[in-house]
């Protein structure tokens, strides 16, 4: 099947082990690895580049396989989450990028085009995430009010 925003067919990646257990080789017990997920999170790290850490740094190759916990969750329950979900964080991010490359470029459709399709994603994630609890009834996202909802 074909992706929203452009004409390709997904890509083929690694397949993950049909048994998800914590390999035998790994130093850090559960509790370690929920410890560094804190201890990362606190630092500011975002989910996915605790996860990436994890992997790189310390040798954990799938949190959830070692804790029976995604590191949402985990930072959830110790209350160290982010204020807003992070897939809508960087889509934010990138609009504030595109803003800043609008203004010096007034031209630019395709960068015109690139922001319609962000803003769009932003909505449907923002609607998503009302239904499901995660942001606010009253929460709305506007155009001049991203740079500050990201400070």
């Amino acid at each position: 099947m074909a992706r929203m925003y452009s004409r390709k067919k997904g890509k083929a990646g690694s397949v993950r082990p049909a048994e998800r257990k914590a390999p035998h080789w790994q130093k850090y017990s559960a509790s370690e690895v929920e410890a560094l997920i804190v201890k990362l999170a606190k630092e500011g790290k975002t989910p996915s580049q605790v996860g990436a850490l994890l992997r790189d740094t310390y040798g954990v190759p799938d949190v959830k396989a070692s804790t029976k916990k995604q590191v949402a969750a985990i930072m959830k329950e110790k209350k160290v989450e982010m204020k807003l979900p992070e897939d809508l964080t960087s889509l934010m991010r990138r609009v504030i990028a595109l803003q800043k490359h609008m203004e010096k470029n007034r031209q630019d459709m395709t960068a015109k085009r690139g922001m319609m399709i962000t803003e769009s994603k932003i909505m449907k994630l923002v609607k998503y995430y009302k239904l499901n609890k995660s942001l606010p009834e009253t929460w709305n996202y506007s155009r001049e009010n991203v740079q500050l909802l990201l400070k």
